[in-house]
């Protein structure tokens, strides 16, 4: 990963920068604007996503600029988002790599179907596909992965 950028737990001071990063990365990987407000994008972010998950933020050391989300807990990546120009520089990676070291060795996520990109970086990273078709506020298909660690070697 690039030594400019660094990873922080999250901090409410970058909420704006954090949700702005998020529905531009979202709407591009999905071609579908986001339904709610900016203002309950931010609500969501500082008093519900918090509450079962580890936030950290991926910023760009020189501009402050938030240019990786993820949200995550033992079991599940809940959400993982990369700014769009950043992609393809270690970030995403460097994210999932701090989620898997703190699971239980199994970790499940949900990618939309429409997200051809997130599915290959899901599947280079050790995710399977386990089920699809699942429910979500976007009205798109879901498609469900999960990574188990593998067995230590004797």
């Amino acid at each position: 990963m690039n030594p400019t950028i660094k990873i922080i737990d999250y901090d409410p001071r970058y909420a704006k920068k954090t949700v702005a990063m998020w529905r531009k990365s979202k709407e591009q990987a999905i071609g579908q604007k986001e339904g709610h407000s900016f203002e309950n994008h931010i609500f969501f972010l500082n008093h519900m996503l918090n509450k079962d998950n580890d936030i950290k933020l991926a910023i760009e050391s020189q501009s402050d600029r938030v240019v990786g989300l993820l949200a995550f807990n033992r079991q599940e990546i809940n959400q993982l988002y990369v700014h769009s120009a950043c992609q393809n520089r270690g970030i995403g990676r460097t994210l999932v790599g701090l989620a898997k070291k703190e699971s239980g060795g199994r970790l499940r996520l949900y990618t939309f179907e429409v997200n051809h990109k997130a599915q290959r970086f899901y599947e280079r990273n050790g995710f399977v596909v386990i089920a699809r078709g699942h429910e979500n506020e976007e009205g798109l298909d879901d498609l469900l992965y999960e990574w188990v660690a593998s067995p230590p070697r004797n």
